[in-house]
């Protein structure tokens, strides 16, 4: 059982990310993945729920992993990496803002604790995969090339041109599933070889 400190401490980061990422970002931010992942955190954790935590462990390792190595390389060096924590660094983003996006930095430890204590739940690809079949359409159709959430415009700053833009957004709904979850989901299944 996961520990209550742990639990509630989840819980009322969520109810501090919520308001602050609205206000700063509008209601679209939450399609991002992290913070999808995030919110799923909350009832696998007061549940114990493997499902849960293998789809958000699924979505995010990687992507995280990314996002930590760019943000961490930044923060040593100075120098800019693959963009992915950009924003951390830009000044014009009030600190306190950016300082709600930490959860980045004890994310992907906290996943591969909670699939280390109930094991990886095979049936994550599927219904990750279902969530993904979701959202991304959502991020195109609600988002916009500024924003560009879950990447449907392009890989970073400027929009791709190569593909007319729902082609693109097409494209990611099945890229998400074949070219991270998968071998994501292969990876897990052999780092927690009791998974269920």
């Amino acid at each position: 059982m996961s520990p209550l400190w742990l639990k509630i401490a989840c819980a009322l980061f969520v109810c501090v990310l919520v308001p602050v990422n609205w206000y700063q970002y509008g209601p679209v931010n939450f399609l991002w993945f992290s913070d999808i992942a995030v919110f799923m955190l909350v009832p696998a954790l007061w549940c114990d729920n493997r499902l849960l935590a293998s789809m958000a462990s699924l979505a995010v390792l990687l992507p995280e992993i990314a996002w930590n190595l760019d943000f961490f390389v930044r923060l040593t060096t100075g120098k800019s990496g693959i963009g992915l924590s950009g924003y951390m660094f830009d000044r014009r983003i009030p600190l306190w803002i950016r300082a709600a996006s930490l959860f980045h930095v004890w994310l992907p430890p906290l996943l591969v604790w909670m699939l280390s204590r109930l094991g990886y739940d095979r049936r994550a690809l599927l219904w990750q995969s279902v969530v993904a079949a979701i959202v991304v359409p959502l991020s195109y159709a609600l988002g916009d090339a500024k924003a560009n959430v879950n990447w449907v415009y392009g890989f970073g700053d400027q929009p791709q041109s190569r593909l007319p833009p729902r082609v693109f957004a097409f494209v990611m709904t099945l890229a998400f599933p074949v070219v991270l979850y998968l071998p994501t989901h292969l990876l897990l299944l052999k780092l927690f070889p009791g998974a269920h």
